[in-house]
């Protein structure tokens, strides 16, 4: 298991950002042997978030060799085109560090803001993913089709000569799993949307749909994003977490309390146990408060306590 760090870009107190607080993080994160930085895509939230692109490229220069990866970026709301040249530059500009993570999102405000039909988002998010493909692949056949079409190449290409790798997002389901083993360099599940057994089901899904087009299970990295952590021993903490977590997501504190990582070290530990047994690689953290300690808590007091794969 290898971990990494959603950039504390949701602004979950009312406290705001202060110049320099992306950096520390970074740098706090690659200290402390985080794998990766993340960056999560919104318009429009519950409370205010930073943009995703933007704060990438903030840090792209001061995160030395951490892989940034989006966790998801929305190409139909951002439109593929303009996702792709930001894309790119960020390639450039990190040395080839980029992962770019995409999803259809699930706010219809987020569509309402781009001004883009929400109904339209699944065959607009087909289509999206693969004139990204053309866009940030030198040499691809252009593509078109209802939505989107890639006449005309982007430049500069990506630091990669094959381009950044594109991992798609779901959250389970079989026409979604199927768009990953037809599309996807990698499977980004979502943390409270899932659990590990959800996740053994899902690879033995794709494993038999990966087959259809000559790859195993073992050429597609599995990733869990957006895994809400606070480390505490006090439960007071814990529920007051919990309970803000769970009015923001619109979900019931029960349903969250045994997926996420808030709680003492050993319970989030058996959390992340289970989630490796059951194939994930590469885990996401993001802490609810306190962030730079949280993440010294979780490579602390929790890694310790899952042993590394044989």
């Amino acid at each position: 298991m290898r971990y990494g760090a959603h950039l504390p870009l949701l602004d979950l107190d009312g406290a705001g950002w202060r110049p320099g607080t992306l950096v520390s993080y970074v740098a706090a994160a690659h200290r402390l042997g985080y794998a990766a930085v993340t960056a999560n895509d919104h318009l429009v939230f519950q409370r205010p978030w930073l943009d995703a692109v933007v704060a990438l490229a903030s840090v792209a220069g001061t995160s030395a060799d951490l892989r940034l990866a989006t966790t998801v970026a929305l190409p139909v709301v951002r439109g593929p085109a303009a996702l792709a040249k930001a894309a790119a530059a960020l390639d450039v500009v990190s040395g080839g560090r980029l992962v770019l993570g995409v999803g259809p999102g699930s706010s219809p405000r987020d569509y309402a803001a781009a001004g883009v039909p929400f109904d339209e988002r699944w065959p607009r998010f087909e289509e999206s993913v693969r004139a990204l493909r053309s866009y940030l692949t030198p040499g691809a056949p252009p593509f078109h089709g209802r939505f989107y079409s890639t006449d005309g190449a982007l430049r500069p290409h990506p630091a990669r000569a094959d381009g950044p790798p594109i991992w798609l997002a779901s959250w389970g389901s079989e026409a979604g799993l199927r768009r990953v083993a037809r599309l996807g360099d990698g499977w980004l599940a979502s943390a409270y949307n899932t659990t590990p057994e959800r996740v053994v089901d899902a690879r033995a899904t794709l494993a038999v749909e990966l087959s259809r087009t000559g790859r195993t299970i073992d050429d597609l990295p599995c990733a869990l994003a957006t895994m809400w952590t606070y480390v505490t021993d006090d439960e007071r903490e814990r529920e007051t977490h919990l309970r803000a977590l769970a009015t923001m997501l619109n979900r019931p504190v029960d349903a969250l309390a045994g997926r996420l990582l808030v709680g003492p070290a050993e319970r989030c530990a058996a959390v992340v146990r289970a989630y490796a047994a059951a194939g994930i690689g590469q885990l996401f953290i993001w802490p609810l408060a306190d962030a730079e300690r949280q993440l010294e808590r979780f490579m602390g007091d929790v890694v310790p306590l899952v042993p590394p794969s044989p």
